[in-house]
Formats: structure tokens, C-alpha cells, sequence
């Protein structure tokens, strides 16, 4: 035992001395570190992140606010769909003070992101990192404008990873990113960032009843979309006209066939002159798989519905009373009123 140790058990109100040269206890070291990590991505990030206010004429003088981030040098802005859906007007307030009129370069409610685009803004934009390699416990920082408190940073860590959440149009979205970084209402939209500063998601939502549960969308997913609203506006996806409802499979068809899932989607209508009715698609039948896809449930079915297979002959799996199928289709591009 150290003369120091001794010392310390004859006066245990007295501190242990530092390492030498340090001036810090270990616990003060360590929460030095914590604190470097957090205020040097802040400090990258922030200035990038802007205060994003909406009019709506259609409803009054008054609008929304949410959050927002610049990442391209040419002024492409990153933030969720339900901030800027319907805008009349969107204004961006920076915390430099610099303030730009925006305009709507695209959004898609299906994954709750939009794209806007400001003008001559001499800010350097933050960079989208990917979400792929993120690890449960990895420091999360969440910047935005909450009750529009501007440039405001919360920190945390990634609670959890994968999961999935429903949009406002009722599609699922994959590879959301669960945190216990405090977001409140203006947050939405603003990012999400790790220790060096680069975007891992685009804050979106929390649960109001619960502490700690706050969501996030994939940077990643948002790398995808962003490149598609940018590109042509809007993300294209493919229709074929069945409304539809999860349903199990009886036990004795799944082993009568050697079916890989014991779920399908029960078709419980089909629209006139649709691919699905030119098919031969009947309420009533049961879609057990696209093309070579097992669907097990509607939003497996949504997901196969992606923009390349448009105007691709493929075909439809279905179980009608216990004759297994396999009926021709066509998906379309699904029309923005549809």
C-alpha cells in the first residue's frame, strides 16, 4: 500500500491526488474525454443545422417550425417530411444569423424525409456518415431547434438498432435507430450525429409518455431518398391495386406445400382495371409470394414494391382455397394520387 493510500484511510475526507501533471481525478478525466467528444461534434455540426419556419395559407397566418441540416456545398437540405409537407412558404434561420428562403425540392411521407434547397448560404454543410456499422451504446447527439430553443444539443447513446416504425401514410420504415438523446417537438429533422460530427440520422420522433425512447431514420435511408428527391423529386414506387390485411396460414397448407412462412397477406379487394385484376387476383385469395420473395406480411409486400420493378412482368403466389398459383403481373409506377 502506497504512502498515499495510507494517508488517505487515516483522513478519508481528504481526495487522492491526481496522476502528476494532470490536475484532474480519474473520474473528472473521464468525464473531460465525454465532453471533448460531445462539444467538438457539436461544434462541427451546429452551425450547419437551421431553424426551419412554415406558413400555410390554407390554414391562417400561423405555420410550424421543425429543424433542418445542410448537407451538400450547393445548399441541399436535409429534414423530415411532416415539418415542411404542404408549405406555402419555408424560411431557414441559421445560427450565424444567415436566413434564406427555401424551396421544396421534393418529400416522401413514406419515410417521413424532404429535401429543400436555400439559396447563397456560406455555411459549410455537415457530412452524412452511414448507419450501417453503428454499435448499441455508440455516442449519439442530437441537434435541433426543440419549442424553437435554436441550436439546441442533447446527448446520448444508441439504445438500439433495426427497428422499424410506421409513417404517416401507413408504410413501414426500416432501419430506424432507437436513442436516448432527448428530442422534443422542433426537433424533428434536424440530425442525429456521432463523435466526429457526421449525420448517422435524421431525428423524427419520440414517445411522449415514455423517457429515453426517441427514434431516428437511418442516414443511410436518408442517403437513398435524399439522392432520389434531388434526382426526380419524388421516390417512385410500384402499385398493383390489392388492399390487404395480414393473415396466418393454416398449419396443414404451410406443410402440405413446404411453405417458408406461416403468414401471407389475405386480399380483401382488388381495384377495377389494376394490374392485380388484369392478373386474375381475387378478394378472398391469400399472396404467399413476389417473384421470388416470400411475403409474409403487407409490408412485405410494400417493400418488394420498389421503383425498378415497374413495368417488369413478374409473377404472384397465391393460395386460393388450397390450389396454389402462381398468376402473371405487371406492377406499375404508382401515380401521386394514388
Amino acid at each position: 500500500m502506497t504512502a498515499q493510500e495510507l494517508s488517505f484511510l487515516s483522513n478519508p475526507h481528504a481526495e487522492l491526488a491526481s496522476p502528476p501533471g494532470t490536475g484532474l481525478t480519474g473520474d473528472e478525466d473521464l468525464l473531460d474525454a465525454y465532453s471533448r467528444a460531445v462539444t467538438t461534434a457539436a461544434e462541427r455540426a451546429s452551425p450547419a443545422v437551421a431553424h426551419i419556419m412554415v406558413r400555410q395559407r390554407q390554414h391562417g397566418p400561423g405555420g410550424g417550425s421543425g429543424s433542418g441540416f445542410l448537407f451538400t456545398p450547393d445548399g441541399f437540405v436535409l429534414t423530415n417530411s411532416h415539418v415542411v409537407h404542404g408549405a406555402d412558404e419555408i424560411t431557414l434561420s441559421f445560427p450565424d444569423g444567415q436566413k434564406s428562403h427555401a424551396e421544396l425540392v421534393g418529400d416522401d411521407p413514406d419515410t417521413d424525409l424532404a429535401v429543400l434547397r436555400v439559396g447563397d448560404i456560406s455555411i459549410l454543410p455537415v457530412p452524412l456518415g452511414s448507419s450501417q456499422n453503428l454499435k448499441v451504446g455508440q455516442l449519439a447527439i442530437a441537434i435541433g431547434n426543440p419549442f424553437a430553443f435554436q441550436c439546441t444539443v442533447t446527448a446520448g447513446v444508441v439504445s438500439a438498432l433495426g427497428r422499424s416504425m410506421r409513417s404517416r401514410s401507413g408504410r413501414l420504415i426500416d432501419g430506424i435507430i432507437q436513442t436516448d438523446a432527448a428530442l422534443n417537438p422542433g426537433n424533428s429533422g434536424g440530425p442525429l450525429v456521432n463523435s466526429r460530427g457526421e449525420v448517422i440520422g435524421v431525428n423524427t420522433a419520440m414517445i411522449f409518455q415514455a423517457q429515453g425512447l426517441c427514434f431516428a431514420i437511418g442516414a443511410d435511408t436518408a442517403k437513398y431518398v435524399a439522392v432520389r428527391l434531388i434526382r426526380d423529386g419524388k421516390i417512385k414506387r410500384c402499385y398493383i391495386g390489392v388492399g390487404g390485411q395480414n393473415t396466418p396460414l393454416p398449419r396443414k397448407l404451410v406443410v402440405h406445400y413446404g411453405l417458408q412462412s406461416e403468414s401471407a397477406v389475405l386480399v380483401l379487394s382488388v381495384e377495377p382495371h389494376s394490374p392485380a385484376e388484369r392478373a386474375g387476383l381475387r378478394q378472398g385469395d391469400t399472396i404467399i409470394g413476389f417473384g421470388q420473395r416470400t411475403i409474409e406480411g403487407v409490408d412485405d409486400l410494400h417493400r418488394t414494391l420498389s421503383d425498378h420493378i415497374a413495368n417488369v412482368p413478374s409473377s404472384l403466389t397465391i393460395v386460393r382455397g388450397t390450389e396454389k398459383l402462381d398468376l402473371p403481373v405487371t406492377p406499375v409506377e404508382k401515380s401521386p394520387t394514388l
